[in-house]
């Protein structure tokens, strides 16, 4: 008699296989308790912000490139047909509380696991759960926060109960879905990129935390507004420094001395290894290379101050003269490598002190690609071919046998040429004779370099007697 499949098609009873056994999992669980519907809140103290947790969209502050009326988002939600869905943005910005919305107008069954506390238990009594909605024909939204932190098996788990219909998952995350997230679960899955809320949605919501707090506390002119620029983008940070403010204020009022006891920490937004880091990184590279030094003393400072390592930037800086600069004016590189060991022996604020003398260099020097290039084109010549043979008049020759075998015969010692260039000469594979890589541009100091390797191309362009008499004429130096 054949068993009835089980959650992936496995008879029931009969082994699986190592790779499929976090599947089998899912069989018996334990009911999952459901969370309070948006807009509940449960007995006892709650913080300003869960208790100012939107119901629906009409109180949903920011993220309008995907809420406007008429997006596609919107739309979903306000008709209550979800797809599964990936919230990707920085903390504070509202993902909790979209999933939250979208479960209710859906009328579907909310679940809500974080990757960081949750394990395999946690996953099968969510899915048993699901179930048992969608024997009694209601929908599920099982919301998973931090999904980046689950690992590729636990991520997998949810893939054929996505597929099946038997939830529908939304995820958030604050790390790029692409590095973190496998490419099965992201191609059932539709990404979101949500922002950090501008000044105008945070004061909003800082308005309707004054009108929770009551009329017992008034915040003095000037004072909410330094809340929001202080929030950075982050409601959930705007309200607890709200409701921080209030705890303290004298006689019930908001002062700027009240402010001064809460906002003591620099709070602008850094993650050391995240997306940000790397974006801010890159905004300094560019405003190097776009040759505008005020923005990248900005974006070193933002660094700084978001706990960056100076030899982290000293070392990226050290590139860009490089990269960037090259040869236009070598002093970059010294500069920057100088830069570098100051901050090794010296430490802070001295060695960053260096570091944005560096910066600010690179960014007003003449710049340059051409070595970078060069030497890129080069290396993919070099991997795309053979392994071509030295030429017989380039190669080493210290012993008597490989002279006998003709290395290094013919060769023209330079300094002994005319103008000490041997004018015609190969330095190349034969098959890759008059090879150019390398392009100076008419900048800096490359702009001489350029004029000089013209002057020697043409004399290897020149008849025998030609380069003679050019040759004579003067050292092309």
């Amino acid at each position: 008699m054949t068993s009835e499949p089980g959650p992936q098609g496995i008879p029931a009873g009969e082994p699986e296989h190592p790779a499929r056994q976090q599947s089998s999992l899912f069989d018996d669980p334990a009911p999952v308790a459901d969370d309070p519907p948006a807009g509940q809140s449960p007995a006892g103290y709650q913080p300003l912000a869960a208790r100012l947790r939107p119901a629906g969209l009409d109180d949903y502050a920011g993220q309008q490139h995907i809420l406007a009326m008429g997006k596609p988002l919107r739309q979903a939600i306000a008709s209550g047909q979800l797809h599964s869905m990936i919230f990707w943005g920085p903390p504070g910005v509202g993902k909790t509380t979209l999933a939250r919305i979208a479960a209710g107008h859906a009328k579907a069954h909310f679940l809500q696991l974080s990757a960081v506390l949750s394990g395999v238990r946690d996953i099968r009594e969510a899915v048993a759960e699901a179930r048992r909605q969608k024997q009694a024909g209601r929908d599920t939204v099982l919301f998973v926060d931090e999904v980046h932190r689950f690992n590729k098996s636990q991520q997998d788990a949810f893939l054929p109960y996505v597929e099946d219909g038997t939830l529908i998952f939304i995820g958030a995350t604050t790390e790029n879905p692409s590095f973190e997230l496998n490419n099965a679960l992201l191609s059932r899955s539709r990404v979101y990129k949500l922002r950090p809320l501008e000044q105008g949605d945070i004061e909003a919501v800082l308005a309707r935390g004054m009108a929770a707090l009551g009329g017992t506390t008034r915040a003095a002119a000037g004072c909410l507004a330094e809340i929001a620029r202080q929030a950075d983008g982050d409601a959930r940070r705007a309200l607890n420094l709200l409701e921080l403010a209030a705890d303290l204020a004298v006689d019930g009022v908001i002062t700027s001395d009240t402010l001064g006891e809460v906002l003591q920490a620099s709070l602008r937004r850094f993650d050391k290894g995240g997306d940000l880091f790397y974006d801010q990184i890159s905004a300094l590279h560019k405003a190097v290379r776009g040759s505008a030094p005020d923005a990248a003393l900005y974006w070193f400072c933002r660094m700084l101050d978001g706990g960056c390592d100076p030899l982290y930037i000293a070392r990226r800086v050290l590139r860009m003269a490089s990269e960037d600069i090259g040869n236009a004016d070598p002093r970059a590189l010294t500069l920057c490598l100088e830069a570098w060991q100051v901050q090794e022996r010296l430490g802070s604020p001295e060695g960053e002190l260096a570091i944005a003398q560096a910066i600010v260099y690179l960014a007003c020097a003449a710049k340059s690609n051409a070595v970078y290039s060069a030497f890129n084109t080069a290396m993919a010549e070099v991997r795309a071919g053979g392994s071509s043979e030295v030429p017989l008049h380039l190669r080493n020759a210290p012993t008597q046998l490989l002279k006998e075998m003709d290395h290094g015969s013919d060769y023209r010692y330079a300094h002994d040429e005319p103008g000490g260039y041997a004018a015609g000469e190969n330095y190349f594979p034969e098959a890759l004779r008059d090879r150019q890589y390398y392009h100076p541009v008419d900048r800096g100091l490359e702009s001489r370099i350029r004029e000089k390797l013209d002057q020697l191309r043409a004399l290897d362009q020149a008849s025998p007697r030609q380069r003679y008499r050019d040759a004579h004429r003067g050292d092309p130096d």
